[in-house]
């Protein structure tokens, strides 16, 4: 089941990034068929390939196990923005945020 989902959400996080299985392989020091083996089911990465995988992704492993965040680095991107506004601002973009999901 784990096994399943480590490699589901790989295969959906490389998507994502618009990087191909030899590209995502090479790109993390290893040979063209890394990937492959892990999206396959061949194998699974070590912890320390583990991290390194979410290094490449730009997310933290705890963002790589929540499947409520779609597109994790997208969020910590928006996170950092946010956190550097006022209260003001906040409560602005808190109003915005609230409507927009009403518009759903």
């Amino acid at each position: 089941m784990y096994a399943k989902f480590v490699r589901e959400r790989i295969t959906q996080l490389r998507l994502q990034k618009d990087v191909s299985e030899y590209k995502m392989s090479y790109d993390l020091g290893h040979s063209r068929g890394y990937i492959y083996n892990i999206s396959s089911g061949k194998t699974l990465p070590s912890m320390s390939e583990f991290f390194a995988i979410c290094e490449y992704f730009d997310i933290t492993p705890i963002e790589f196990f929540d499947t409520e965040i779609h597109n994790p680095k997208l969020m910590n991107t928006l996170w950092e923005k946010i956190s550097q506004l006022d209260e003001e601002d906040l409560n602005l973009t808190l109003q915005n945020v609230t409507r927009l999901l009403k518009k759903k």
